[in-house]
């Protein structure tokens, strides 16, 4: 055995461990993204006229008017975690929350990007960089993706 395989032994344990576990993480951080923005969605949804009240004063929505951007965003926020919740079309939907998360620190960068707010910045850092894993790498073995994608070939 060469200096680099002995080097490289515990890399490939770690690898034969840690592979089978990659259709369980890809579910995790479907479902785990997904919820947030559920949660979200659902409350605007709920509570109507806050929403409204929060697109006309809070969120600073560029091109929208704050009517169309309420729906569209509660909208994005239920249909693109849905997706990625049964994994169907889950790259469109990793595409879409990475959208509506990115649109919603631009519409409420005033609060997110101000001193004192670095834990609400950091929150959209990391469901950005899940929806981004999941754009890169897709849903993983236990979606339905995957399934239709294995009954194609």
């Amino acid at each position: 055995m060469s200096v680099l395989n002995k080097i490289l032994l515990p890399n490939a344990w770690a690898a034969s461990v840690l592979d089978p576990l990659q259709p369980l993480f890809a579910l995790a951080a479907r479902w785990y993204v997904s919820w947030q923005f559920l949660k979200s969605g659902y409350i605007k949804l709920t509570s109507w006229d806050g929403t409204l009240y929060l697109f006309e004063n809070e969120y600073h929505t560029p091109l929208l008017p704050p009517d169309v951007a309420a729906v569209a965003g509660t909208c994005g926020e239920l249909f693109f975690p849905t997706l990625l919740v049964i994994g169907f079309a889950s790259r469109l939907g990793a595409i879409g929350l990475f959208a509506v998360n990115a649109l919603a620190v631009i519409s409420y960068a005033q609060v997110l990007l101000a001193q004192g707010y670095e834990a609400a910045l950091a929150q959209h850092v990391l469901w950005g960089s899940i929806a981004a894993f999941l754009i890169i790498y897709g849903p993983g073995k236990l979606s339905l993706d995957h399934r239709l994608a294995a009954a194609r070939y």
